[in-house]
């Protein structure tokens, strides 16, 4: 049992990523790290940090319940793809172990899942 987001183009040949659920809290537990905060102090991931107080374009992902939940509209995706190519950039994949190797090839996955979105204008799925 894991989750899977896909844009919402009812093109079943459309790419996806998908993680299982401990996997998915780790890529969100990482991304947060690299955006300057601890998950585990958000209020939801057991801290009392109240969200008001974070600024980054991943927070309709970071602060995304699991297994329900709103889709994520075009214009979040975009804001979130440049946020997501910055952390691309910052992280060679030669260069790292194979946890955060299969990180960035995560971020590759959902960047292309996201250009996706926003060129047809689609939602991203979560399912």
């Amino acid at each position: 049992m894991g989750l899977m987001l896909f844009p919402g183009d009812d093109d079943v040949a459309s790419p996806d990523v998908s993680w299982s659920y401990t996997g998915f809290d780790m890529f969100r537990t990482w991304l947060a790290q690299a955006e300057g905060f601890t998950l585990a102090d958000m209020d939801g991931f057991g801290g009392d940090r109240q969200w008001a107080g974070v600024s980054t374009a991943l927070l309709p992902l970071l602060h995304h319940p699991d297994d329900d939940g709103p889709d994520l509209a075009p214009a979040q995706c975009a804001a979130m793809l440049r946020t997501l190519r910055a952390i691309l950039d910052r992280h060679h994949p030669d260069d790292t172990g194979p946890v955060l190797r299969r990180h960035i090839e995560d971020v590759g996955q959902l960047v292309t899942v996201l250009r996706i979105c926003v060129d047809k204008d689609v939602d991203l799925i979560f399912g």
